[in-house]
């Protein structure tokens, strides 16, 4: 909330002006008074709530519907001298064809200016091919042609990049499904590779889409700022840098988009190392955007981490029973894609969980039954024992015996042909199911909480979703006394 209201502190009075009477045209003068409560009135959540009528759900949907038509106005107002410029640059044959040197001269120097200041560097080098032609018979020619050599190379980078970075996030999801070191090496290749690429030119563009991938890298492949090599900068210098550049060029549509990127990775590192509190300032304008980000970003970035972060947060702050009613406000338009397996496991698993801690067994469980019967896991074998150890949970807390035995029958037999010392808490946590499912009732709570101890001491893989139950005594009871027919 704190970045919407600066946003909306931080308007022009004709922009703001021209958003409330948007607003207000269209029939959404709930949104109007929120805006004018925030920008008038300097009103506090609460106080905004009970004037308008609303609970908390409504209050978020209000203010992320509120948050979506400011961009949506600031976009197409940063997007229309862009449009501009690009119908300039496609007009550039009839200004050379039609105008004399001086003026075709003349135009193509000042739509190099602009497309200077809008950082349009494939769009450059036509305006550097025709100017090169133009001083055929000059000495600046070979200058021009310099300047065109360098951004068409600079553009090849550029689109290189880019591949290396959808490429990289995309063997992240291999690796983050099965721990495989050699998929780890290849994600250090890649980065490695990216690195080289934008060491060739003095780019920001460059270091920002290196950045996007050393940040990432750095937290959840191979975290080794405690042992920060000299000539690698500290992360949160990265972040700064970052955002200086976003700052200066404030017209680069790509910057801001990126800007929610890059507000994610902040969230992620100052989780990461425990800075919840600065954590915290970045939360809830990214989980207001949980579905653009998980929709819209998996080339830039592996957002569904930011599933797993948002549940481990609501379980430290003990409030992960209210995750499921937030879910049906959040979602209600989002359509994961099931080709990309990683992605859709964890946003399953995560809306599961979410169904488990509201005490909603039978949905959490139909939710890991659709996807195992939409998706083939058979490439990634742990990541299917742990889904479905997850799923176990679900019939045992429902008491249903005879399907918790029949998938216990079947996890036992994949365990057999994995061995035991590759998944040791699976194993572990299954024995922990079994316990509670006996029909000997004593000392059950005591072997439970020994099962558990020994839980939390074993080797994670990366996908744990069994990491994320939250085993306290509550979770002892509730399976001491489970009743099972």
């Amino acid at each position: 909330m704190a970045k919407l209201k600066n946003i909306i502190k931080q308007l022009s009075d004709k922009d703001y002006q021209a958003i409330y009477n948007s607003l207000n045209e269209s029939a959404a003068e709930k949104s109007a008074s929120l805006l004018k409560g925030i920008r008038e009135r300097s009103l506090g959540d609460n106080k905004i709530m009970e004037e308008l009528g609303v609970n908390p759900n409504a209050y978020y949907t209000l203010r992320s519907r509120l948050n979506q038509k400011i961009e949506e106005y600031l976009v197409e107002q940063m997007e229309n001298p862009r449009t501009d410029i690009l119908k300039k640059v496609a007009n550039v044959n009839d200004v050379v064809f039609t105008k004399k040197r001086a003026i075709a001269l003349a135009t193509l120097k000042k739509l190099e200016k602009e497309l200077i200041d809008y950082d349009l560097s494939s769009e450059l080098t036509v305006v550097y091919k025709y100017l090169k032609r133009l001083h055929m018979h000059s000495p600046e020619q070979f200058s021009y042609s310099q300047l065109y050599n360098k951004h068409v190379a600079f553009m090849l980078a550029t689109d290189k990049a880019e591949d290396i970075l959808a490429d990289y996030f995309k063997n992240y999801g291999d690796y983050y499904l099965t721990g495989d070191e050699t998929s780890k090496l290849g994600l250090s290749y890649l980065l490695r590779e990216l690195t080289n690429v934008s060491a060739l030119h003095d780019s920001h563009r460059l270091y920002v889409y290196k950045s996007a991938v050393n940040i990432f890298h750095r937290l959840f492949v191979d975290d080794k700022e405690s042992e920060l090599n000299q000539d690698e900068e500290a992360i949160e210098d990265v972040l700064k840098k970052v955002e200086s550049y976003f700052s200066v060029y404030t017209l680069d549509s790509i910057y801001h988009h990126l800007s929610l990127l890059f507000d994610y990775l902040k969230l992620e590192y100052y989780t990461h190392y425990q800075l919840y509190k600065k954590s915290e300032e970045f939360f809830d304008e990214v989980n207001d955007a949980v579905a653009t980000l998980l929709m819209n970003y998996p080339t830039f970035t592996f957002s569904s981490q930011l599933l797993i972060t948002k549940l481990r947060r609501s379980i430290r702050l003990k409030i992960e029973d209210t995750l499921e009613e937030e879910n049906q406000l959040q979602f209600s338009e989002y359509e994961p894609n099931p080709l990309n397996v990683p992605a859709y496991i964890t946003y399953v698993t995560y809306r599961a969980l979410s169904c488990y801690y509201a005490g909603n067994y039978d949905e959490a469980a139909k939710w890991i039954n659709n996807f195992l019967n939409e998706v083939s896991l058979k490439k990634y074998p742990l990541a299917q024992l742990e889904i479905k150890s997850v799923l176990a949970l679900q019939y045992c807390m429902m008491g249903d015996y005879d399907l918790f035995s029949q998938l216990m029958n079947s996890v036992q037999r994949q365990v057999r042909l994995m061995g035991k010392e590759n998944i040791d808490h699976v194993v572990i946590f299954n024995k922990i199911l079994k316990v509670a499912t006996s029909e000997a009732k004593k000392q059950k709570a005591d072997k439970i909480s020994v099962l558990v101890r020994k839980f939390n001491s074993s080797n994670i893989s990366v996908y744990a979703p069994t990491t994320l139950i939250r085993m306290d005594e509550k979770f002892i009871n509730d399976l001491s006394s489970v009743s099972v027919v």
